[in-house]
């Protein structure tokens, strides 16, 4: 069997230190080092075909180096691209990281939690789904450091990171009036969310009585939005303008408008929540709320980090969003 090249081999055949190719090959430091000397450490690393000894790290520092990610659904557009945000930030500190999607289910959300603190996770990455508030306490009594993102709860002290949900949605509402929509449906979740009941209510807070609310459970989707849809039309005074609070929502949504002929933006403005490359493809691209998918993601693991490695207070982040104006809300 091939003797296991260590960091001893490297160091002396780039001839440095140990301590200098530990820096390099963990990304700590680096900002100290000559970039042709950690490049020339990396270039002879692979060549040697180095593998680290994650156990006898894991022995030293008592840390496995891992991080616990829990989104609600790894297919969705928004988890996928925060999972990848999250992942790299973590392997540029030293860091790997484990998934799981919750599918919305609080059991499935507390299985998790309980496998990766199993697995021994030196921290996690959260985004609860409805009714997980004994989750967190029992996050804080465990004292395994986690980050709740993009759902929180104001009444739970706890890391998390987030957007000004009830600003956003104002952004929403402030264009469409802006194009003279007066009498605007809202398109939402039934639930008990903290961040989706802030874009309900930063929409609603503007439009006071020209607002219809359309309410969907999370298992009914596709039948609860063509039902909101309905009634937004068939009403007396009509909609003539539609704000769906999430990405999934705002297709529904379009399908089913397309579905009974009605052209966007001329006979129904829309406006949705999240970046995805379906509004790319509808006929009239869709005017969406974009969230700083970057800015979550990497602050989301600055904050754990420091809970590991600094043991150091709550704290929190909250981000402005960006209203991204295209076809499906403008008549030119």
């Amino acid at each position: 069997m091939k003797a296991k090249v260590s960091i001893k081999t490297i160091a002396e055949q780039v001839g440095v230190s140990t301590t200098l190719v530990s820096y390099v090959l963990n990304n700590k430091n680096e900002n100290r080092i000559s970039k042709e000397v950690a490049e020339k450490i990396r270039k002879v690393a692979r060549e040697l075909n180095y593998q680290p000894n994650q156990i006898a790290r894991s022995l030293k520092s008592q840390k496995t180096y891992t991080i616990g990610l829990i989104v609600a659904d790894i297919a969705n557009p928004f988890s996928s691209q925060i999972a990848r945000i999250i992942e790299d930030e973590a392997k540029s500190n030293g860091y790997s990281v484990i998934f799981g999607s919750s599918d919305e289910s609080e059991k499935k959300t507390r299985d998790l939690i309980t496998l990766f603190i199993n697995r021994q996770v030196d921290g996690l990455i959260v985004a609860l789904p409805e009714h997980s508030e004994e989750q967190v306490l029992y996050l804080k009594q465990s004292g395994m450091p986690f980050v709740l993102i993009d759902r929180y709860y104001p009444t739970i002290p706890a890391n998390y990171v987030a957007i000004d949900n009830y600003g956003a949605a104002s952004k929403a509402i402030h264009h469409l009036q802006a194009y003279g929509h007066k009498r605007i449906g809202i398109i939402s979740y039934k639930t008990s969310m903290f961040h989706l009941n802030e874009r309900v209510r930063g929409a609603a807070d503007l439009l006071k009585d020209n607002v219809m609310i359309g309410e969907v459970r999370i298992d009914h989707t596709d039948d609860d939005v063509k039902n909101a849809i309905k009634g937004f039309l068939s009403d007396e005074n009509p909609v003539d303008a539609i704000f769906a609070t999430t990405n999934l929502l705002t297709i529904c949504a379009l399908k089913y408008i397309n579905s009974l002929g009605i052209k966007i933006p001329d006979q129904l403005a829309v406006v949705g929540f999240d970046e995805t490359d379906a509004f790319d493809l509808f006929y009239a691209p869709v005017t969406y709320i974009k969230q700083p998918m970057t800015d979550l993601g990497r602050k989301s693991v600055r904050i754990l980090l420091d809970a590991i490695e600094k043991n150091e207070a709550v704290q929190s982040a909250v981000f402005e969003t960006e209203l991204v104006v295209r076809k499906s809300s403008v008549i030119s």
